[in-house]
């Protein structure tokens, strides 16, 4: 769904979930001002039981003049009902009825959508879909200080002070918005109530603690997910604990939040394993969090027989770490005698000289689908594009000897362009319009076997930070060289690589 589609409405009633937090503020907020921009007067509403009484949101409505009013015997039926950060007939708000319904969320699909919708399950938060659906619009916040602080403070607060943030475009909105700092450090700074800080107090001193894998879980009253992350940033500081695992458990959702300090565990990637199949997580290497869902945890036995939530997280850590290999390629060489020989197949890549796009010396962010990369630029490293947008560094001399360039157009397109920008100036250049194509000599070979375990690789080339393979992906190394080891996924291996006899 595009923006304009809703301007041939006129009776417009935008409606966020009952006891809205600040991405509901700010979401509906950013629909509200689209709409009177383009001659329509909308009226912005919440329902439910309770009026919002937390003081950083009544400071936020008044400091941006977020112009919503409660509403909890609404009966009017307008022409057209919006409900963002919220799907309708969800138990977290109160129905309205319509002869129109629309839907803009980024949670995850809990049912049947009206063709009016959309859902952006991966995103941060539903300040970033507003964002990027007024940015599709041709729509400029820079002379609205009042929306863009509100679309940043609905995202630092939904990803725990941006510390959970996942995608790129949460991060591309995080570099565009101008905001206002103060604001922002104030509402931040009366997050917590009194009740609140008892809840920390209280949480913390129920904790549960693994000495075998050193991990702390602590289970929370329902609160702010910002809190989550003062309980867990707080109990990080404890000896013994690598990891710290905080939520809370509500009718509607268990919302967590995941702190690692120890580079062989990722945050991140705990968080995606904890709600693999149960809902969704994401975040940064040593901050993340998610959100599970009780219907799918309801099918994993919770709730049967005494099974708590607490009971669930805690077998979900005991898995993560019972599954995982860690490996150095530094100095790891990998068993070949089990290893079948591969030889590349012609395919037709991206890559890019970055003394092309930066001079040498420049320290630069790449942003991909899969995170931010941090480097200094120097002339003899190339950036290859995989298949799937993925970036990873190659120097010249390798890249010579395993591909030659091409003519051919690059034409391939992605869900996320990578993009490059140099850390001094904040200039940002779009990697793809600068690639050339190039495509793999035969004889580039290396030795691959499929993984029966999960594996955390620490590469060569980045000692800080590893990658995942799991049962079915491929483990590999060079042929010419055994300390050049990557995993390679299960569903790239026969596009990218055939197996050659081995002389």
């Amino acid at each position: 769904m595009k923006l304009h589609e809703l301007l041939s409405f006129n009776d417009i009633v935008i409606q966020c979930h009952d006891n809205p937090d600040a991405d509901a503020l700010a979401s509906g907020y950013a629909l509200y001002t689209y709409l009177k921009k383009n001659g329509k007067d909308p009226r912005f509403i919440y329902r439910g039981r309770w009026k919002i009484g937390k003081f950083c949101l009544m400071l936020m409505m008044e400091a941006l003049e977020i112009p919503i009013s409660y509403e909890p015997d609404f009966d009017e039926v307008p022409e057209l009902l919006v409900l963002t950060d919220c799907q309708y007939g969800q138990k977290n708000v109160t129905t309205t009825e319509a002869k129109t319904i629309a839907v803009i969320d980024h949670h995850q699909i809990s049912g049947e959508l009206p063709p009016l919708s959309e859902v952006r399950s991966r995103l941060g938060s539903c300040s970033t879909l507003m964002w990027d659906m007024l940015r599709e619009e041709g729509i400029s916040l820079d002379d609205n200080v009042k929306l863009s602080t509100a679309l940043y403070y609905g995202l630092y607060t939904d990803t725990n002070k941006l510390s959970e943030v996942s995608h790129p475009l949460d991060r591309d909105m995080i570099d565009s918005l101008i905001i206002n700092k103060s604001l922002v450090k104030e509402m931040s700074n009366s997050n917590i109530t009194l009740g609140e800080l008892k809840i920390t107090g209280k949480a913390i001193l129920g904790s549960e603690y693994s000495k075998e894998h050193r991990y702390l879980i602590i289970q929370a009253e329902p609160c702010d997910p910002v809190i989550l992350g003062v309980m867990s940033d707080f109990s990080m500081e404890t000896e013994n604990v690598d990891i710290c695992v905080a939520y809370y458990d509500s009718p509607t959702e268990v919302k967590f939040s995941v702190r690692s300090c120890v580079k062989e565990v990722h945050a991140d990637e705990v968080a995606d394993y904890i709600a693999d199949g149960f809902g969704g997580g994401g975040g940064h290497i040593y901050k993340a969090g998610g959100i599970l869902w009780p219907d799918k945890l309801a099918l994993a036995g919770v709730g049967v027989n005494g099974a708590t939530a607490n009971d669930f997280i805690r077998q979900r850590l005991d898995d993560y770490y019972a599954e995982y290999e860690i490996l150095y390629a530094r100095t790891a060489e990998l068993d070949r005698s089990d290893m079948k020989l591969y030889e590349k197949r012609p395919q037709l890549l991206g890559t890019v000289k970055m003394t092309d796009l930066f001079p040498a010396g420049t320290p630069v962010e790449i942003r991909t689908l899969e995170g931010d990369v941090t480097v200094r630029i120097d002339n003899e490293t190339f950036l290859m594009i995989g298949v799937e947008g993925e970036v990873y560094p190659i120097k010249e001399e390798k890249l010579r000897r395993s591909y030659t360039f091409s003519d051919e157009a690059y034409t391939r397109s992605f869900e996320y362009d990578p993009s490059i920008k140099d850390m001094l100036t904040g200039e940002r250049k779009n990697v793809l319009e600068h690639v050339r194509s190039v495509i793999a000599k035969g004889g580039a070979r290396v030795y691959a076997k499929p993984l029966t375990t999960h594996v955390k690789l620490f590469t060569a080339w980045d000692e800080e930070k590893y990658y995942s393979g799991v049962p079915g992906d491929f483990i590999a190394s060079r042929e010419d060289d055994p300390h050049d080891i990557y995993v390679i996924r299960r569903r790239l291996m026969d596009q990218l690589y055939k197996e050659v006899s081995v002389i």
